[in-house]
């Protein structure tokens, strides 16, 4: 790899560890009421969301291994689908961090599925809010986000807004 390239990886890779600590805390401590909770007829639920980010997940992987497959998946249980999400996202970001070629762009990758799973967390922290359920705001230019870090355990809040 060139260092053009790996600079371009390590920057998608910092996106899915930012995925991570965002999405880790959106999805932490959910009541039982949220999974559920719709905000009009016809929007998605944030297990459908969580659901989705997962497919999202999956799609990009398969993009970046050339055997690109879209699947919709019927959203299963919450805890299920945050498994599904973290598994998927590590497997990802395992992949970027080989050196085997891509076989999509990396600024593909990141417009489309990096980028809409990062605007659903965003749905699913407001979401959660209306069901209410808020999460604290947060810094996150001073959050502790490590790349390779992307799992569901991630490290506390630096500074959380009162």
């Amino acid at each position: 790899m060139t260092p053009p390239q790996e600079a371009d990886r390590a920057m998608v890779r910092h996106a899915l560890a930012t995925l991570a600590y965002r999405g880790a805390k959106a999805l932490r401590d959910a009541p039982a009421a949220v999974p559920a909770y719709r905000a009009a007829p016809g929007s998605r639920t944030p297990l459908e969301l969580l659901a989705h980010m997962g497919d999202l997940m999956e799609w990009a992987l398969s993009l970046a291994k050339g055997e690109p497959a879209w699947h919709d998946s019927t959203p299963v249980a919450w805890e299920k689908e945050e498994t599904r999400f973290f598994e998927t996202l590590g497997r990802f970001d395992d992949c970027l961090a080989s050196s085997e070629p891509l076989h999509a762009s990396l600024q593909k990758l990141f417009q489309g599925p990096v980028a809409d799973t990062l605007t659903h967390i965003g749905q699913i922290a407001m979401l959660r809010r209306m069901a209410g359920s808020p999460m604290r705001g947060e810094n996150y230019f001073v959050a502790d986000v490590v790349v390779g870090r992307v799992g569901p355990d991630q490290a506390a809040p630096t500074k959380e807004f009162a």
